[in-house]
């Protein structure tokens, strides 16, 4: 019985230490469980984070792609609206380039026609000295009467009328002593009209056929001011030297010098 006794209580010693062992194992293991669990939670809730805020930087460059995209759709069509409105520049300053030409054109045609005729007139003219008086003096008045139309049309400002009775009187009296006015009352109309180019042709043709004129002065300023208008500042300069040289008396010489001062004092 001692040695059934001892047997039994042997076993239940082995099967008692068996438990615990068992037992220590199993603890470990829920242990091991909960350590790895709470790993892949914390993974998971930091993947999450990272899903989030991927998210949020993605809805905020989703936002600023579709501002930049607006600006770039807004920029567009301000670039469309420029090259419209410069079309329609170029459009204008062709035609106007165009009309210039023509004007100039028709211009020196016609001053070529005063020279032609100037030049035909003083190979043959033979002054008659037994001319009745009278009748030079009624002709004398027609040519002074139709200057004075057009000079008048000029001083009203209505230039249009005014550049048309100065050309008509050109055309008419060619050889008038009121020829060079008539040249320059021209020009100064062409000038009012805004056809710089062609007021400068005008001026110049009234200093190559008439260089001794009184209005040779007032024709290089005209000429200065037309350049300035198309932005030819060193010609104007130049012009205006040579009218303070050539003419220093002239009573448009002081407006000459102060316009040539303020040219120069431009950068």
């Amino acid at each position: 019985m001692n040695k059934l006794q001892a047997g039994l209580a042997l076993c239940l010693v082995i099967f008692a230490v068996e438990s615990q062992a068992a037992l220590f194992d199993d603890t470990e293991a829920r242990k091991k469980i909960l350590e790895v669990e709470a790993k892949l939670l914390a993974n998971h809730e930091r993947q999450a984070s990272e899903i989030e805020n991927l998210i949020k930087r993605g809805s905020i460059q989703s936002e600023g792609l579709l501002e930049m995209q607006n600006q770039i759709e807004s920029l567009r069509q301000e670039i469309a609206e420029l090259r419209g409105a410069l079309e329609v520049a170029n459009h204008a300053l062709a035609t106007t380039e165009r009309r210039q030409k023509d004007l100039y054109a028709d211009t020196d045609a016609r001053i070529r026609k005063l020279e032609e005729a100037k030049t035909s007139i003083n190979a043959s003219v033979d002054e008659d000295v037994n001319e009745v008086p009278a009748i030079a003096a009624q002709a004398e008045a027609d040519v002074f009467k139709a200057f004075k139309t057009a000079y008048n049309l000029s001083q009203e400002g209505k230039h249009k009328e005014a550049f048309d009775a100065f050309d008509a009187f050109i055309i008419q009296y060619p050889d008038s002593k009121y020829t060079p006015d008539a040249i320059y009352g021209l020009g100064y109309s062409q000038f009012a009209l805004k056809n710089y180019t062609s007021s400068i042709a005008s001026q110049q043709k009234l200093l190559a056929v008439y260089p001794n004129s009184a209005k040779a002065p007032n024709a290089m300023y005209s000429i200065a001011n037309s350049q300035i208008q198309l932005g030819q500042i060193d010609n104007a300069k130049k012009v205006l030297r040579s009218l303070i040289a050539k003419f220093p008396t002239s009573v448009v010489t002081p407006n000459a010098k102060s316009r040539l001062k303020v040219l120069e004092s431009i950068k």
